[in-house]
């Protein structure tokens, strides 16, 4: 029996001593092995160059120099009389709002459509929604380029057979359509995986919820109101967090390679702003406060969205 006592050839009582404490430090340290590297290499290339670069912001350097010359907060009181700091941070939420209205009707549409509806060959199609979000941005800025290109793009071509005519427009070239057609590469590229998530949760839902729905008359659309949408609630608010904090830290790369923030910075972002006086006009100190605002956008819009989107979970009996 753990820790009963036993008696030694001299007679003496010692206490046995319980093997369970070894037997839990080598299973901590176990973990502890999982953890530790993941860990390191979180504070290494993420915790770090966020302290530095707040650190950075408190200077005037260039960062061709080794002169760091303090100035404290003057950067800050700098990018807040910058005009284009508020037309970048309303380019952000116009992104946004854009991606989680797309993303949240289309993912929605297809999710039911592959699960509700028994389309033949739903697997197919998930591959085919997926497909676009293994494709880098990069790759998926390039070749809407192409898309939008004035004289030999697609849209213009279709747009001009239609017509039956020939159609000339700068789509990426216009102030006016210029944010707007950004807005479907972005949401084309990551809807997919929106579709896979909410696809799952709407599976994990009992066929017997629906089946007890139909038979009290309820329509597809009242099933879809009052069982699919509170049951997958938790799928829809992990959507919505994802679109918002990529988008607020990684829509400055689709924008930099469609339009490089032009025409007249009318479609600037705090990143592609960030990237152009950090490594084009050598303001990196400058940038790094762009960096530290970018930082407290998103913190401060994830939880509040956090705190809007919060609901009890459901419980299904």
């Amino acid at each position: 029996m753990k820790g009963t006592p036993v008696t030694n050839p001299a007679g003496a009582i010692v206490a046995k001593k319980p093997k369970g404490g070894r037997s839990r430090v080598r299973r901590n340290l176990f973990i502890a092995s999982f953890i530790l590297p993941t860990l390191l290499l979180y504070l290494i290339f993420t915790v770090y160059p966020m302290l530095k670069g707040i650190y950075l912001s408190l200077f005037d350097w260039s960062g061709g120099s080794m002169d760091y010359n303090f100035i404290g907060l003057d950067n800050f009181k700098e990018m807040f009389k910058d005009p284009i700091i508020p037309k970048a941070l309303l380019n952000d939420y116009f992104l946004v709002a854009g991606k989680v209205i797309g993303f949240m009707v289309l993912a929605l549409f297809f999710a039911v459509a592959l699960t509700r509806l028994k389309i033949k060959g739903s697997g197919f199609y998930r591959a085919i929604f997926f497909l676009p979000n293994v494709i880098s941005v990069v790759v998926v800025g390039v070749l809407w380029r192409y898309v939008y290109n004035p004289n030999l793009g697609f849209l213009n071509s279709l747009i001009g057979a239609i017509k039956k005519e020939e159609f000339v427009f700068p789509w990426l070239g216009d102030a006016a359509t210029a944010m707007w057609s950004l807005l479907p590469p972005s949401i084309w590229a990551g809807v997919g995986f929106c579709t896979l998530l909410l696809i799952a949760g709407i599976l994990s839902i009992p066929d017997s919820l629906y089946e007890a729905a139909g038979l009290d008359g309820a329509t597809q659309w009242q099933q879809f109101w009052h069982i699919t949408l509170p049951l997958t609630w938790e799928q829809i608010q992990t959507s919505v967090i994802w679109i918002v904090m990529t988008t607020l830290n990684g829509s400055f790369i689709i924008v930099s390679i469609m339009t490089e923030g032009g025409p007249d910075n009318a479609t600037q972002v705090l990143g592609s702003y960030l990237y152009q006086q950090g490594f084009r006009q050598y303001h990196l100190s400058y940038a790094a406060a762009i960096g530290v605002l970018t930082l407290v956008v998103s913190l401060v819009t994830t939880v509040a969205l956090q705190r809007i989107m919060k609901r009890e979970p459901l419980e299904i009996s």
